[in-house]
């Protein structure tokens, strides 16, 4: 679901990496400025054509949105047109960081991982960057479309609930808050796939549950990675004394925080239950084992008398007639006399076993 990369040990700090042969994904850069009454929205064909430091100070927030990793020299360019520090780009890079927020001159830098699901249902997740100053936030992301914010889009169009109206910060805050809410859907999903497995589990245990039941134990220690700091990183925000988070927004921030604390609530709980789900498929075979040895071990004690009084007679002593030689030997009725006795001990074991509740 996430993907870690790290540079090569002995590189230089702040060394920008292009990425693996094969892993590159086509960057692109969109601009959207707004502010209370009016915004635009258009698509950058390079660095360049973003506003100077100096015209961010016309009273417009901006917001600038790049997807996709593939071009290094784009995202260098960002960093020296904006004053981005060297080592918080190579952590843009250098994809599988722990979600944090770092505090520099004049912006702060946050990383955030964000889940979805993929049109055919697949979990996917990538890493979310963010360097938010005054008026103006950066979000790079690590892939190109399939993100959570279209509602966050869709409110600053149509100028709906507080964005228009507010700095930059309450922009970040409405990204975090997307990118959190939206655990809450995977993780259902997840919880109802767990319920079903727990009654196939109890119906029907085989070895394709087993494999479900380490799936989902490695997927919710992934989430767990990922989402146990996300309570760390808002409570940075919220204690940010740089004045690039109002307080207005703070107050918006510790909802977050109390969504972030009901997601770790729900991690743990489904590891909890996936845990107990292989206690309880041991639990499920054995007791489908016992039944199974319960069964077979009636049959042979049914059997046990029934093959006794057969090898008995199969012995076929015939010396003479005298008192010692086996009964019924040369009657024309002993042998379904000897069968009927033989049916009589199997139907009275079975009616003794019903009565004792072995069967």
């Amino acid at each position: 679901m996430f993907r870690t990369r790290f540079p090569m040990p002995g590189t230089a700090p702040a060394t920008l990496l292009p990425l693996p042969k094969g892993c590159s994904i086509a960057t692109t850069i969109k601009l959207v400025e707004y502010d209370e009454h009016t915004i635009t929205e258009r698509e950058i064909a390079s660095v360049a054509e973003l506003p100077d430091l100096a015209a961010l100070d016309d009273g417009k927030q901006r917001w600038i949105d790049m997807e996709g990793l593939g071009d290094i020299h784009a995202l260098r360019a960002l960093g020296e047109k904006y004053g981005l520090h060297p080592l918080a780009l190579e952590d843009v890079v250098n994809i599988g960081q722990r979600p944090k927020v770092e505090p520099y001159d004049k912006y702060l830098f946050i990383v955030a991982d964000m889940v979805y699901e993929d049109e055919d249902e697949r979990l996917c997740g990538e890493q979310v960057s963010m360097f938010l100053g005054r008026n103006l936030l950066i979000t790079i992301q690590e892939a190109v479309g399939g993100d959570v914010f279209d509602p966050v889009r869709e409110r600053l169009r149509t100028g709906r609930g507080f964005i228009r109206r507010s700095r930059t910060d309450y922009l970040s805050y409405a990204l975090l808050d997307a990118i959190i809410d939206h655990y809450f859907p995977v993780l259902e999903r997840l919880g109802d796939n767990i319920e079903s497995l727990e009654d196939e589990v109890l119906g029907k245990p085989n070895q394709a549950c087993v494999s479900k039941i380490h799936g989902y134990k490695r997927t919710l220690m992934q989430l767990r990675r990922f989402v146990w700091p996300v309570r760390d990183l808002v409570t940075a925000m919220l204690h940010d004394e740089s004045g690039v988070v109002c307080d207005e927004t703070k107050v918006f921030l510790r909802d977050c925080y109390d969504h972030s604390v009901q997601i770790m609530d729900l991690v743990e709980t489904y590891r909890d239950v996936s845990s107990g789900l292989m206690e309880l498929y041991l639990s499920a075979v054995g007791m489908r084992t016992n039944e199974i040895m319960r069964v077979l071990t009636v049959m042979s004690a049914i059997f046990i008398p029934l093959t006794f009084v057969a090898g008995v007679y199969g012995m076929n002593f015939d010396h003479t007639d005298g008192p010692m030689n086996m009964p019924e030997l040369h009657q024309w009725w002993g042998y379904p006399a000897c069968l009927g006795l033989m049916l009589v001990i199997a139907i009275g074991q079975i009616i003794f076993f019903k009565r004792k509740k072995w069967l």
